[in-house]
């Protein structure tokens, strides 16, 4: 699954974000596990910390993916987009 989580901030970052995210929930569910990986890119504001994009990409996707809402983190990861 992937989600949308991208804020612009010039015609440039409207096409593809200043960073790329990858961001991996699991939670157990009828004896098994369910789990998803969102990948996309997202350009933050001005001031943002690392811990703030956690915090705004795990709302984001657990209000799309409601049945994601207290699964466990199993992966994060946040890098500048630029090669």
């Amino acid at each position: 699954m992937t989600t949308q989580a991208q804020q612009t901030t010039g015609p440039a970052a409207q096409q593809q974000g200043s960073h790329h995210f990858v961001l991996t929930l699991q939670k157990p569910h009828g004896g098994g596990f369910i789990s998803a990986t969102f990948a996309n890119t997202f350009t933050p504001r001005p001031g943002d910390t690392r811990a703030d994009l956690y915090e705004v990409l795990r709302k984001e996707i657990t209000q799309a993916h409601p049945e994601l809402a207290d699964a466990n983190v199993m992966f994060f990861s946040l890098e500048p987009n630029g090669l």
